[in-house]
């Protein structure tokens, strides 16, 4: 069966409707690019005086896009969800931290997400950021091809060692790992990081997900190269597909270095690459385990008609769907509603440790044409369909 996305009844069953009032107020205000702006930054502001806001962003923004503020409470959330067939990515949402003590703090962190995990069965996935346990300046000279130093080459090996045990834990324990992509200045030693990681762990079947970026017009190419690579050496490969969230640093950077920007020149020309990208993993299944991660309707329909017309099963373990939490419910939960393998991306940590997620959400929502009405517009039609 076939998803329909403008079915609100299915889309917000499991929202309150108080929460349905809150999230059109939310919505709403993140309509006007200029109210969304000024939030952001006296947030900013108001954190670095350390200000007492970090109850009115709890109530709003954390509410709408994150699982909790605990492990447990994401667990709560996480069951709820799958009340309705919808699974979990286990996210620890903590960024921005710079010390090695920090980053030999957060392995312990993923292995107690996985061992969580494990336990419920709702929750298939945990995502990780190689930035969330290496220094940005050292995957810099890395994907520059820079000589380190001693000091560098060992840090470089801490690095290895921490997804290996993560990854190690994730294969005991029956988890699958989401690696995020990261800007494309530090993208390769990431890649050659979970490269390494799938060869190991992916043999007879996928525990760790590499991310390809479709807004980047080298990534379709590197894909098919990834998939080959994996296919010639005996390990299948985990493709999380996604469009991107870095694309104004991206080409600002591109602008101020004097070089080609990786970002493509359009909308048209990622939308084009993100479904030949989804097809092609679709057409290589035997080895490869597909994640759509995607908010486009067109996409994500595609997808399951493409499974409907090939018998490939809507609940195959070889593809899961995803949206983050918050955002896009009418895909998420018909897609579930309709037997396919679905999660919601739940991010979970202390308030202030998890602002420069929110911080994204709200900007997201604000520049990518669209998201914001649509939200609206289903939301208003429940709140119609349910006389509130």
């Amino acid at each position: 069966m076939l998803p329909e996305f403008t079915n609100t009844e299915i889309a917000f069953k499991y929202r309150s409707n108080k929460e349905l009032r809150q999230a059109r107020f939310l919505f709403s205000s993140m309509g006007s690019p200029t109210l969304t702006s000024i939030g952001m930054k006296l947030t900013k502001i108001a954190i670095s005086w350390n200000l007492p806001v970090q109850g009115i962003i709890k109530s709003t923004l954390f509410n709408q896009f994150c699982g909790g503020e605990t492990m447990e409470e994401a667990g709560r959330t996480a069951a709820a969800l799958g009340e309705y067939g919808v699974g979990t990515i286990l996210d620890y949402g903590v960024e921005g931290k710079e010390s090695e003590e920090d980053f030999d703090k957060a392995v312990p962190e993923f292995v107690k997400a996985i061992k969580y995990a494990a336990a419920n069965k709702n929750i298939p996935f945990i995502s990780i950021k190689v930035t969330g346990f290496a220094h940005f300046a050292l995957l810099e000279k890395l994907h520059a091809g820079t000589t380190l130093t001693s000091a560098e080459n060992d840090a470089w090996k801490r690095v290895f060692s921490r997804i290996d045990k993560i990854c190690a834990e994730a294969a005991a324990n029956n988890i699958m790992v989401l690696v995020d992509a990261e800007e494309s200045w530090i993208q390769q030693p990431v890649d050659d990081l979970t490269d390494a990681m799938m060869a190991k762990y992916n043999k007879n079947n996928v525990v760790v997900f590499n991310t390809f970026q479709l807004y980047r017009h080298d990534r379709l190419d590197f894909l098919r190269v990834s998939y080959e690579k994996a296919n010639n050496n005996g390990y299948k490969l985990g493709a999380k597909l996604v469009r991107g969230a870095y694309m104004e640093k991206e080409r600002a950077r591109a602008a101020e270095k004097g070089y080609q920007s990786p970002i493509q020149n359009d909308k048209h020309a990622t939308d084009k690459d993100y479904d030949a990208a989804v097809l092609y993993c679709l057409q290589h299944i035997a080895g490869i385990a597909l994640f759509v991660g995607s908010h486009n309707e067109s996409s994500c329909l595609k997808a399951a008609q493409f499974m409907h017309d090939h018998n490939i099963s809507a609940n195959t373990n070889s593809v899961y769907f995803s949206q983050l939490y918050g955002m896009s419910d009418n895909i998420t939960f018909n897609l579930a509603n309709s037997g396919y393998h679905v999660a919601k991306y739940l991010p979970y940590g202390p308030v202030k440790d998890v602002i420069p997620y929110l911080m994204r959400r709200a900007q997201e929502n604000t520049s990518v044409a669209g998201q914001t009405g649509r939200e609206l517009t289903l939301l208003n039609q429940e709140i119609k369909r349910r006389k509130i």
